[in-house]
């Protein structure tokens, strides 16, 4: 019998820890080390969320073979920097590998850095059909390699960085070339290496997400808020929340959490007393009585409200009605969504892809409510594809799924989905 093989555990990178640049001149060396190398670039960047209202890098992380690995603070050297647009000129040259590029795309592009040839690890995992896509288990299943994630959480702010963050955050990069390779060519042997450059193209060029509709309706339990008048209250307090979390660069949640704002809403509370009271159930920081007067003020000013002031129970933003009312309320709608998703599910089994990376669910839930010109009356893939085309289906998704919703427009009677049998619980004794 084998013996399993272990991963082995990366403590530091190849050639130690290099020290952080916050200084021309160290910026100047690294961009001359980075040109003297070649091949793709391995790009990361550390924010400090859930510390700071904003999103912005506070570490960008770079390796390339035989351009070393370099730490740079890109607090030291501000926006607009010229150096820093002679980095995103000479990451230009080649391909940027980042892993969830998603995620360090916007604050990369704050600071200039906005790549032109992109290669996401995270993504193409997914579109390779591997089970666990996290950075870590990536590397430990397609390299044999261990990662530590104790700073994962880390409030990348604080200046001096600790020499351990620093190796930590190094060593997300050190590998990345190799990972990058090695999906690189499953994808390729698997066929699907263009479907993985489209998203990746299709991430370059998406343009930035509309500001939200009402934000505070995001609030972690508002479900629980059944009255205008309580929304009014609600809003109040977010917004109020928000101007002191944006002024200070502080998280919103370290100032009042979600959870303190629904309770504020349903105690209302008029003095530092009962506000205290209040929020003793769910655990009083003190963090939070720092600016009692101003949430004091924002109920007192919720409350003496005109009812016409109210905000409506539902926003009246481009959406549609929840899944769970179409099979009662618009069972026209809710039977080509069954067999849609149904046939989806095989497409992306076959093809061992997650489900919403085949095709946004957004996209399948909009076509089943607004078909495309006649395809709720007659087969119509033509239009079909046209309509996926303008939501924003790449090619790829597209000739995957195009056939299997033109037949499922035409389905008027819903498929039965068995609902989860829950296991039987032993009695004790």
């Amino acid at each position: 019998m084998e013996q399993e093989v272990q991963p082995v555990p990366l403590l530091v990178p190849a050639h130690g820890t290099p020290p952080i640049i916050d200084s021309d001149a160290a910026l100047e060396t690294a961009l001359q080390e980075l040109s003297n190398g070649s091949g793709p670039f391995a790009l990361d960047a550390e924010r400090a969320s859930g510390f700071r209202y904003s999103a912005r890098a506070y570490l960008i992380q770079i390796k390339r073979q035989g351009g070393g690995l370099h730490l740079i603070d890109p607090i030291a050297f501000g926006l607009n920097n010229p150096l820093l647009a002679q980095l995103n000129e000479l990451l230009n040259s080649d391909e940027v590998i980042l892993h969830a590029s998603t995620q360090d795309l916007p604050c990369l592009r704050e600071i200039g850095i906005n790549p032109k040839h992109l290669f996401d690890t995270e993504l193409g995992g997914r579109i390779a059909g591997l089970a666990r896509v996290g950075l870590g288990p990536l590397l430990e299943s397609l390299i044999g390699i261990t990662l530590a994630k104790e700073h994962s959480a880390a409030d990348w702010s604080t200046r001096p960085l600790p020499h351990e963050w620093l190796t930590y955050a190094a060593l997300d990069v050190e590998l990345l070339i190799e990972l990058r390779n090695a999906i690189y060519e499953i994808l390729e042997s698997a066929g699907k290496l263009q479907w993985a450059k489209q998203e990746f193209t299709a991430i370059l060029q998406a343009p930035p997400p509309p500001p939200r509709i009402d934000p505070w309706r995001r609030t972690s339990g508002i479900h629980k808020i059944k009255r205008r008048d309580q929304l009014a209250i609600i809003r109040a307090l977010w917004f109020a929340r928000d101007q002191i979390a944006s002024k200070h660069d502080i998280a919103s949640g370290k100032l009042l959490n979600d959870a303190a704002i629904i309770e504020l809403c349903l105690k209302l509370p008029t003095t530092q007393k009962e506000f205290e009271k209040s929020l003793r159930p769910i655990g009083l920081r003190a963090r939070w009585l720092e600016n009692c007067a101003i949430w004091l003020d924002a109920i007192a000013s919720a409350v003496a409200m005109e009812q016409e002031a109210w905000p409506p129970m539902r926003t009246t933003a481009d959406s549609l009605p929840p899944v769970k009312l179409w099979r009662n309320k618009f069972p026209e709608k809710f039977a080509p969504l069954t067999h849609a998703r149904a046939r989806i599910e095989e497409i992306a089994t076959t093809h061992s892809i997650p489900v919403e990376n085949l095709i946004s669910p957004d996209y399948v839930r909009r076509i089943c409510w607004s078909p495309p010109g006649l395809c709720s009356q007659r087969r119509d893939e033509s239009a079909l594809r046209q309509g996926l085309a303008e939501l924003g289906a790449r090619p790829w998704q597209i000739d995957l799924v195009a056939s299997a919703l033109a037949d499922a427009l035409l389905e008027r009677k819903a498929l039965v989905i068995p609902e989860p049998v829950a296991e039987e619980i032993p009695a004790k004794g």
